[in-house]
């Protein structure tokens, strides 16, 4: 099994972070490389998390092979014994070979860290530019990134100026690693507080207010009014972007140099405002250039990054909508059979998509109304009653994990009573359930927060290629600092517990903070502590209602301005429920007519190729008579009669004959 653990987390790890990009980007429409590193990203950053209790309980068995195979006088010196020396060491079953975990994470930190502080801006500003060919979004993309490559490179240059003009300071090329791996982490640990301070509350709060029926039907309808009032914005600016182009569209003409970029900018627009504006559009008229004054390439470049824009909003308006409508509509439901004496849960509107078979099967309406109305409240509540202790546990370790006698972080503890008895798995399950619930609360709050419309994860595919990526920065940023303070939590790290016991392989690459002894000795022990006052602006909703007094709506029970939106939202849904019960009654009726007199349009067409017949029979019969003129009317007109029957395509009229039947041509023949 030597190694087989870490294989399988790895395929694991790669289909998980698949499966959250397809659910949030969209791999038809956005460019592949944004896809490819966007994934990359949130790969190695899920695959931190998952490895690293795998390099937690093979450090712990080095550690008992050294302190068995050491004597006494050795164990006091470059080890530190933690169990007698007789006892015998079990090699864990997912326990990974030498030389394999220090390679492995070198090449993942590395590997983030370029993609965090180099490729991933660059790629932010390649997607958001507004250039026509490669060579043009590369340049945009490095003359917005001029600024922030070269504060970079000022600040480093000036710290190696420092050092090598100082000449106290003494470093080798290993120390100015480890000062740059500090100073990333400690940036990374700065947002990494500030986020964690925000899902430890929140997130329990979400599960237990999810038990509350009323509380997210209220929720549903002041979302419905704020999103209304996007969704008419995002419309209107498509309107006047649409129009910028028309003209544009109108004042370029076919044989203009700077058609190529109108014609690309006329493909991002969507279809209906492409077929209008292609019926205005007069391409046939040649271009004068003392006539008027034409946009410039640069001004058609900002053009088309507003289309792309607009259009990617309104689109992603559009489906928020439309899923905000079934919600409501959902938990309107909900509401509904709570009082059903039947206990089967009826639908309002049936299902747009279709359904499982194995689903419909097992999830019955009976089984559905148990779970909906019954089981799903009290679920949610224990749910949040687990989560709010892991994060009292989570907050009380991270004001006292620096104690190391007495040892009072409670993640500390289980370890070490697990680490006696040499329990691995006890100690894989204990150290991931610590680090994935550190984890949930740090990218659940990325996932999210919404920066206005610059930054916005939006699920169902409708996240554009800037916050994918900016997510994918924001993750590479957060994780290796997340992965050290969870190794500070179980003093699995030297720093922190001041023992001299072998390191893990992660902390090994991580290098000695020793060299800058006031990060260590204090920014990393200190800092963690705001998260209590976070956590207590979190739960009275400070933040919420700062917002609300700058103006920006937030869901909050005992606001007026919420009250008014709720109404108003609640206004919306019901109109949209009654406009799609018509549409519904409307289908019903036409599917009712259809069933009911679809046998007899069929036997009415059947006698009508019947009379059809005898008429042609009877034409054949009598061709060599001479006919009279309202001979041939009378029988054209019954003609005509059996064939509007017949549904059959109108006869062409030709003015230069006057025997223009088909039967009589034949005869005169």
């Amino acid at each position: 099994m030597s190694g087989a653990a870490l294989g399988l987390e790895i395929v694991f790890v790669f289909f998980l972070a698949l499966f959250l990009l397809h659910r949030y980007g969209d791999f038809k429409k956005q460019h592949r490389l944004v896809i490819i590193a966007t994934l990359l990203a949130w790969y190695l950053c899920f695959l931190i998390v998952f490895i690293l209790p795998l390099d937690v309980s093979t450090t712990i068995y080095n550690r008992c092979k050294l302190a068995v195979n050491s004597s006494p006088a050795e164990s006091n010196g470059s080890y530190v014994t933690l169990a007698p020396s007789k006892q015998k060491c079990f090699k864990p079953w997912s326990y990974i070979p030498d030389g394999i975990m220090p390679i492995f994470w070198r090449v993942v930190y590395w590997t983030s860290q370029f993609l965090t502080w180099i490729l991933l801006p660059f790629m932010q500003s390649y997607a958001r530019s507004g250039g026509f060919s490669i060579t043009g979004k590369i340049k945009t993309a490095l003359i917005e990134n001029a600024i922030y490559y070269g504060t970079y490179l000022l600040i480093f240059g000036a710290f190696l100026i420092y050092v090598a003009v100082n000449p106290n300071f003494n470093l080798q090329w290993n120390q100015l690693q480890t000062i740059g791996i500090a100073a990333a982490n400690t940036w990374g640990l700065f947002l990494l507080v500030l986020l964690l301070g925000y899902g430890l509350v929140e997130i329990p709060r979400s599960h237990w207010n999810g038990a509350k029926r009323g509380y997210l039907l209220m929720k549903t309808y002041f979302k419905a009014a704020k999103l209304m009032t996007e969704k008419a914005d995002a419309e209107e600016n498509l309107e006047d972007i649409m129009e910028e182009v028309r003209k544009v569209s109108e004042s370029i003409k076919y044989n203009h140099p700077l058609r190529k970029c109108v014609d690309t900018i006329l493909k991002k627009c969507p279809t209906e405002y492409q077929e209008r504006m292609g019926r205005n559009m007069d391409d046939y008229e040649d271009f004068d250039e003392r006539q008027n004054s034409y946009p410039s390439e640069k001004s058609l470049a900002k053009l088309h990054k507003q289309v792309i824009y607009s259009v990617q909003r309104h689109r992603r308006t559009q489906v928020q909508w439309q899923i905000l409508l079934e919600q409501a509509f959902y938990l309107e439901d909900v509401a509904k059979n709570e009082s059903s004496a039947t206990r089967q849960f009826v639908h309002t509107f049936h299902s747009q998509e279709p359904e499982n078979k194995i689903i419909q099967y097992f999830y019955t309406p009976t089984v559905e109304w148990y779970w909906e109305c019954l089981l799903r409240p009290w679920f949610y509540r224990v749910l949040a009653v687990v989560l709010a202790t892991f994060s009292v546990i989570v907050v009380w370790s991270e004001c006292t994990f620096f104690s190391t006698k007495p040892v009072l972080s409670l993640f500390a503890v289980f370890i070490q009573l697990a680490e006696k008895t040499y329990n691995y798995i006890y100690i894989e399950m204990a150290c991931f359930l610590t680090i994935f619930f550190l984890s949930i609360c740090v990218y659940s709050t990325v996932f999210r927060i919404r920066v206005f419309n610059y930054y916005y994860l939006a699920s169902h595919h409708q996240t554009d290629a800037y916050s994918l990526l900016f997510s994918g920065m924001l993750f590479c940023r957060l994780t290796p600092p997340l992965c050290l303070n969870f190794l500070g939590l179980t003093h699995m790290d030297a720093t922190i517990s001041h023992k001299n016991t072998q390191p893990t392989a992660y902390t090994s690459i991580m290098g000695s903070m020793r060299v800058l002894s006031f990060i260590a000795d204090g920014f990393y022990i200190y800092y963690p502590m705001l998260v209590v006052i976070l956590c207590i602006a979190t739960y009275f909703s400070l933040g919420t209602r700062c917002l609300n007094l700058l103006g920006f709506q937030q869901f909050m029970g005992d606001s007026e301005m919420t009250s008014d939106l709720i109404d108003e939202g609640k206004e919306l849904i019901r109109r949209e429920k009654r406009k799609r019960q018509r549409q519904e009654e409307g289908e019903n009726r036409r599917r009712e007519w259809k069933e009911r007199y679809g046998n007899r349009e069929d036997s009415t067409r059947s006698r009508a190729v019947h009379t059809d017949q005898k008429e042609s029979s009877f034409s054949e019969t009598n061709a060599n008579r001479p006919l009279s003129k309202y001979t041939r009317s009378n029988g054209r007109t019954e003609r005509d009669r059996i064939e509007l029957l017949q549904d059959a395509e109108p006869l062409d009229f030709n003015a230069d004959s006057v025997n223009d039947d088909p039967l009589e041509l034949d005869s005169g023949r």
